[in-house]
């Protein structure tokens, strides 16, 4: 049997655990799965694209009996988000862990997707540069911010949301539609692969403040919205022969935010099914 003391190592009990894109479908796991370990959670979320969006991830964390707060905010604004840190510490006192998950990265056949999807000689520039800014430079927004807190406090933790595409290029075979051919955007594959070299950077030079900083690479995961043949495409390019399934990632992001990872720094955790291995 293991020892309760290891158990302990997963504890976020206490912890401010703040997540941007908080309330889209994989933050929201993280913060109901954070939470009920005991966390309080700070959601960040524009709240773009869907205006039940922040109502929905507040009644879930209220069902769920999770200490949190939702506020509004554009990671890509620098003012914005340093008014976001002074108001999380004016309602928790302290922060605690920071994970950068908020992405442009919709889902196959939504509305917003048809324009990330286009041949690359297509690709808008300035969508380009809006994936960047909100994929990449959001992220080093949001650890400018939280940083001289966590100095302050004595250590912190940070998570970047990276992507299996960090160390792979993704296949575009899996769209299969010869009609209406399909292009995973390649802003999503330069910022994801971008955010792990600053992840690195950032665990250089935060190691001797006691903050720890690690990169997240998880693969895709399957949902009743996605077309079917998609779905089974896309498990069969890893070794397990499946997408990942809900809430397969929350003891990741558990491990990666508490003391069970505490000699853990400047690293790409991947949970892709195996598929970068082949």
């Amino acid at each position: 049997m293991i020892n309760s003391k290891a158990f302990e190592k997963f504890s976020l009990d206490g912890k401010v655990v703040v997540i941007t894109g908080g309330a889209g479908f994989l933050g929201m796991q993280y913060a109901l799965g954070l939470g009920e370990t005991g966390a309080k959670i700070a959601v960040w979320d524009n709240g773009n694209h869907n205006p039940n969006k922040l109502p929905i991830c507040g009644l879930n964390l209220t069902k769920a009996g999770i200490n949190y707060s939702i506020l509004r905010v554009d990671v890509t604004n620098e003012k914005e988000v340093e008014e976001a840190v002074n108001n999380t510490l004016v309602l928790f006192n302290r922060i605690d862990v920071l994970i950068n998950n908020a992405a442009m990265n919709p889902a196959i056949g939504s509305e917003e997707s048809q324009k990330q999807f286009v041949p690359y000689d297509e690709y808008p520039i300035d969508l380009f540069r809006k994936e960047i800014d909100v994929n990449l430079v959001g992220p080093m927004i949001c650890m400018k911010a939280v940083i001289p807190v966590m100095k302050r406090q004595g250590g912190g933790v940070i998570v970047n949301v990276a992507s299996e595409v960090s160390n792979i290029a993704h296949d575009h075979r899996v769209y299969n539609d010869p009609e209406n051919r399909k292009y995973k955007s390649p802003a999503y594959t330069a910022s994801k692969t971008a955010l792990v070299g600053l992840t690195r950077q950032m665990a250089a030079y935060l190691g001797q403040y006691n903050i720890r900083v690690n990169a997240f690479s998880p693969g895709g995961v399957g949902t009743d919205k996605m077309p079917a043949d998609f779905v089974k495409r896309f498990g069969n390019t890893n070794m397990l022969g499946r997408m990942a399934k809900e809430n397969e990632y929350v003891a990741a992001m558990m491990f990666l935010c508490s003391d069970a990872s505490s000699f853990m720094t400047g690293a790409n955790l991947t949970i892709d099914g195996g598929k970068s291995a082949w």
